[in-house]
């Protein structure tokens, strides 16, 4: 993994690796290495595009766009839903969403209807198109990942399960953080 742009390897030992000060959602002020944060980012990144790339080749389909891909997912959380929900949970502008909806109609992945608690309000829910295509796009991410584990050493693997339940309360507690600018969040130090 290269190094976080901006930092160096040179004379490293304990302690003198450069942070990221940041606050944790409790308020509190913790200083993480920055280079534990830069390779998380980094893996995470390349995973998702690796897993893409390799998926599309299989699946043509695949090429639905991630957006289009992450309100299906929000659809089949919570459904029928509201523009104005769908666009806080995916934290987009509401007429972002509203365009996302208009493609994914014309695609047969979504249909509008009404409130049924209050009929002047539309909403949006799967069709049975929608749900199909994010069933398969489920089954082919997971199959792919499936055969990614099957080829690392049962250590490797053993490694990557203890370490799901802390990537998910990270996942909760980014979902958690409300939007602030990156100066309020935290700042780079030299150690």
């Amino acid at each position: 993994v290269p190094n976080p742009p901006g930092t160096s390897t040179a004379g490293r030992g304990a302690g003198t690796s450069p942070s990221v000060n940041a606050n944790t959602s409790a308020g509190a002020r913790v200083s993480v290495p920055a280079d534990d944060a830069y390779t998380l980012t980094d893996v995470v990144a390349r995973l998702r595009r690796v897993l893409r790339t390799s998926i599309r080749a299989d699946y043509p389909w695949e090429a639905l766009p991630m957006a289009q891909v992450e309100l299906l997912q929000s659809l089949a959380e919570s459904a029928p839903a509201r523009v104005g929900d769908l666009a806080v949970r995916l934290r987009l502008a509401p007429s972002t969403v509203s365009g996302l909806i208009s493609q994914m109609m014309t695609a047969g992945l979504v249909e509008r209807g009404t409130d049924p608690a209050d009929r002047r309000v539309a909403v949006v829910e799967l069709s049975a198109n929608g749900r199909r295509q994010l069933a398969d796009w489920h089954a082919a991410h997971r199959d792919r990942i499936a055969g990614a584990l099957g080829e690392l050493t049962p250590g490797e693997r053993s490694a990557i399960d203890a370490a799901l339940p802390a990537l998910s309360r990270l996942v909760d507690r980014l979902a958690g953080q409300r939007q602030e600018p990156p100066h309020a969040r935290g700042t780079h130090t030299a150690g």
